[in-house]
Order: C-alpha cells, then sequence, then structure tokens
C-alpha cells in the first residue's frame, strides 16, 4: 500500500475497525516517510455472475448502475437512501446466493420492480415505464390497472382493524 501524498511504500495500521455490518474493514495508516496519515477499506472480493443483456451482450454487475436507476424512480419520492441502499444490498446478496455464472437482466429487473412496489407505487410505475418500454399509453394503463388490482387484493387479504370497545 503506497501512500497517496508521497508514494512511499512503508506504512503501520494505527487503528482497525468493523464497518458496513462487518462486512469492511476500515484501517487507519501513518506513512513512515512523510508521517501523514490515511484511510483505506478492505472488502472482501465478491464474486458476481455477468448480466446477460436483451440483446445478448454480457457485462458486469455494476452497483452504481442499479442504485443510480433506482435514485432516479424515487426522486421526490418518500424513499430514503438507506432504503435503496438495502435494495441494491438484498438485490447483491440474492445473486450471489444463486451461484451462477450468468443472469438474465430481466430477472433482476422484476426483483427491482417487485421491490420498487412495496417501497413505492409512484417509484414502481416511473421503473416499470421505463424499464418494460410501453410501446403505448394502453400498455401503460394495462400495468396500472393490473397494480391497483394487486393493491384490492391486498387490501382484502388483510383482517379488518377493530376498535378497542370502552368497557
Amino acid at each position: 500500500m503506497r501512500c497517496p501524498f508521497c508514494q512511499d511504500p512503508e506504512n503501520k495500521v494505527i487503528d482497525s475497525r468493523e464497518s458496513h455490518e462487518g462486512s469492511v474493514i476500515r484501517r487507519r495508516r501513518e506513512c513512515l516517510a512523510c508521517k501523514r496519515r490515511f484511510t483505506t477499506y478492505e472488502r472482501v472480493e465478491e464474486l458476481y455472475p455477468l448480466i446477460v443483456k436483451k440483446d445478448g451482450r454480457r457485462e458486469a454487475f455494476d452497483r452504481e448502475k442499479m442504485l443510480n436507476g433506482l435514485k432516479k424512480a424515487c426522486e421526490k419520492r418518500p424513499v430514503s437512501a438507506a432504503q435503496l441502499e438495502a435494495t441494491v444490498e438484498d438485490i447483491e446478496r440474492m445473486l450471489q446466493g444463486m451461484g451462477e455464472k450468468e443472469v438474465p437482466s430481466s430477472s433482476i429487473g422484476e426483483q427491482v420492480m417487485r421491490r420498487l412496489q412495496q417501497l413505492d407505487e409512484v417509484a414502481y410505475v416511473r421503473f416499470a415505464s421505463v424499464y418494460r418500454s410501453f410501446r403505448d399509453i394502453s400498455e401503460f394503463m394495462h400495468e396500472l390497472k393490473d397494480l391497483l388490482e394487486d393493491q384490492e387484493r391486498e387490501r382484502k387479504a388483510k383482517p379488518p382493524v377493530t376498535p378497542p370497545k370502552d368497557g
């Protein structure tokens, strides 16, 4: 590890701490030559499958690309950055757990939409309109109709809340 200030390779670790729920180790280091301090982060190299696009191209999984798409869908919506981060982490864990070498982008897109539907319905519709690239308003309306039907089924499945009796 070279010092970012003087490029000397000799340094010592002053402090080590776990961060991000133990998945990253943060190390404070001091350069032995210039005595300046800097921080490094160490994480396990995660092996993700290649993503197979609709046109057959293959590309590496890009966490930032997914996060940016979620941010765009949730722009001006009451969805926190922590919720978006958790969504991406869930999908990353799912991809690693699959143990596949290649995964179709459609399966990832469906996972994103499923999670967005639970987080914020407006964000879900925004994402779906881009992801599914609706050709006309009737396709868009069909998606909205399905969403409303899902809501109605969920509403009927929940038992009614009865107020407590005054005694």
